[in-house]
């Protein structure tokens, strides 16, 4: 009971409805007036119940002042109590029970309409000779039998419930004839129009199996023969399947595939950045450990030489370090310490190079500070060797520069020297 307004009236003689007359989900909410016998219907939206609005006018005893008393029950009514009543307030009492009554009539299916998909059954996929007959013909490897079967169906059925099966099968079929783009596409299709289908999994796992076949050497055919390479396609194919499904492991697995693929086929700056992608998405995968060491090994790839700029040896050295701290154990597996052992060889290599570059160029002054810090930085090297030697040629004038300040491989590997920078001799001039 809620009071609108005024002072309640009257005792009106009313008493729960019993419950069995209650309704639990009907999508309707009814309103009635005793002033009128018309009844008026208003959709309640999404909350299935219904609410009986009654309102009740009077006056107050003494001083005339009239009051409103709505009497709103959501679930359960009111019914006129014995003895409490005349006989026309019983009859417009009982306009709504007839009502109720009525409404609990509606036949079930109905109801059932408002909780499920229109074009996806409920429970499990559903039975269709058509369709299980196609599934059996193609698991016997009769393709040609199952397509003839699916194609007049999905198109005699186009609003059929269970059409999403009928399109998994029919991009099955091609996936076996051989035509995987238009098994592609097939999947495409269910996911596109029936996302919440059971199906929809199994069709994206077709689309990955599609384009894992295309990046292992399966061709399309030109002219009735497999000739044509399709890898540029299945990049973009498992592009889309993380596009359709983030953070799934499916689409962990695409982005994987795909950094696999370009680090296999020696693309190693779309390799290290794919890795670099995965570690950073899927931080807790038990591949990132894995992951870390292609992307360090992708970056120490791109190093074309000691003549060529040293930014892949920086971040490698890097990115092994902390292969080093993070996961001792494939450290020690991928002797990662001998990997680093090679980066600073190059490193010093760089550094060497650079300076008989400038006593090549008539700059003593830079190669001297060059070789001494090969000397210094890297004392047990070969470089080191050859700069002790290659210093001891130079004329004494080139000695009086200011020496390097003292470092240490680590240091190097953030600042080589001979990189260009402003403060390195000979930094602002030309080098090989």
């Amino acid at each position: 009971m809620g009071l609108v307004h005024g002072p309640p009236p009257r005792d009106t003689g009313f008493q729960p409805v019993p419950s069995s007359l209650r309704i639990q989900r009907t999508p309707l909410r009814l309103s009635l007036s005793p002033r009128s016998t018309a009844t008026s219907f208003v959709k309640s939206g999404r909350a299935h119940r219904f609410e009986l609005v009654r309102q009740t006018r009077g006056f107050r005893r003494g001083n005339g002042i009239r009051t409103g008393l709505e009497t709103r029950v959501t679930g359960e009514g009111c019914l006129p109590a014995a003895g409490n009543y005349n006989p026309a307030h019983m009859i417009r009492g009982w306009h709504w029970v007839v009502l109720l009554l009525a409404f609990n009539a509606v036949p079930l299916y109905a109801q059932q309409a408002l909780t499920g998909p229109a074009s996806q059954p409920a429970i499990g996929l559903q039975s269709n000779p058509t369709l299980d007959r196609a599934e059996t013909l193609l698991k016997s490897g009769q393709w040609k039998a199952a397509h003839d079967l699916i194609v007049p169906w999905l198109k005699a059925n186009p609003k059929a419930p269970d059409r999403d099966r009928g399109v998994f099968l029919l991009a099955e079929v091609y996936w076996v004839n051989g035509d995987r783009v238009r098994a592609f596409y097939h999947c495409d299709e269910l996911m596109d129009n029936y996302p919440e289908s059971r199906l929809f999994f199994s069709a994206l796992q077709l689309q990955y199996d599609i384009a894992d076949a295309y990046l292992n050497g399966f061709k399309d055919t030109f002219l009735g023969m497999r000739v044509v390479p399709m890898t540029d396609e299945a990049i973009e194919m498992l592009f889309r399947i993380q596009e359709r499904s983030p953070g799934s492991p499916l689409a962990e697995r695409a982005l994987k595939r795909t950094a696999d693929y370009y680090f296999n086929t020696s693309q190693f700056d779309l390799a290290s950045a794919a890795y670099g992608a995965f570690a950073r998405s899927y931080p807790r995968s038990h591949d990132v450990p894995q992951v870390r060491l292609r992307q360090a090994l992708s970056s120490l790839a791109q190093f074309r030489g000691p003549r060529f700029d040293t930014t892949p040896l920086i971040d490698a050295r890097a990115q092994f370090r902390e292969i080093e701290q993070r996961y001792p154990e494939l450290a020690a597996d991928a002797d990662v310490a001998g990997w680093i052992d090679r980066i600073d060889a190059d490193l010093a290599r760089k550094a060497y190079v650079t300076g008989d570059f400038y006593t090549r160029t008539n700059q003593p002054k830079g190669a001297a500070y060059l070789f001494r810090y090969v000397i210094e930085t890297y004392p047990n090297s070969h470089e080191a060797t050859l700069a002790r030697a290659a210093l001891a040629t130079l004329p004494a004038s080139a000695l009086t520069g200011p020496p390097p300040p003292p470092s240490n491989p680590e240091a190097a590997a953030t600042q080589p020297a001979g990189a260009g920078g402003a403060g390195t001799p000979g930094g602002s001039e030309r080098r090989p």
